[in-house]
């Protein structure tokens, strides 16, 4: 039987060196390319084809969740493998959504892991008792447009509508149909609160 095959996508080079001598110390997997970002795990699949992708969320150019959702559609064989280190429900419900096969946290033993993938590889869908839990807790909401992202994060900064259409670029009506939409999305009552479950859910990464 052929060993699986699998790309590692981390943007810490230090944990894609972990992960390396980990899943290569076992007869039936082997390390087929490391990716430091979203972007080049989404190239480097398109290339390789693996059976496996272990996908961090946090990565620069293009993040887990996106890179996930485009292999998912492009790659329905290969199985993606959420591996995240921080405590947002959020990223962690939208990869799922996307067609991740499974979530996991970075903290977990290496047996804990590499049973996860070959259970993955056979089709079942894994997701560890610490992001079920966190999930349970902290309930995600709906993930906002990259444009959204910009008005929140103007919000954030103290900016009012008028400031926002300026720094932005584009038409004043057009911020506030951006702030009632952020509010709607993630059930604020207003741009104090949303400021705060901005913070909370770690929205905007800041």
């Amino acid at each position: 039987m052929n060993p699986l095959r699998i790309l590692l996508a981390d943007d810490h080079a230090i944990v894609r060196i972990g992960l390396t001598s980990l899943l290569e110390s076992e007869a039936d997997m082997t390390v087929v390319g490391q990716a430091k970002n979203g972007a080049e795990a989404v190239q480097f699949a398109r290339r390789l084809k693996p059976d496996i992708v272990i996908m961090d969320l946090m990565m620069p150019k293009m993040d887990g969740v996106t890179a996930t959702a485009v292999l998912a559609r492009e790659l329905p064989e290969t199985k993606i493998i959420v591996l995240t280190s921080y405590g947002a429900s959020d990223d962690v419900a939208h990869a799922l959504e996307a067609g991740a096969a499974g979530a996991i946290m970075k903290t977990a033993e290496d047996a804990a892991l590499v049973g996860a993938i070959r259970k993955i590889a056979a089709g079942e869908k894994i997701i560890s008792a610490e992001i079920r839990k966190l999930l349970s807790d902290n309930p995600p909401v709906p993930r906002l447009t990259p444009r959204q992202r910009d008005v929140l994060a103007s919000i954030t900064r103290g900016l009012t509508n008028r400031e926002i259409a300026v720094e932005l670029g584009i038409r004043h009506d057009g911020v506030d149909r951006h702030v009632n939409a952020i509010l709607a999305k993630i059930g604020a009552a207003n741009r104090a609160e949303a400021v705060a479950i901005a913070l909370r859910k770690q929205l905007l990464k800041i």
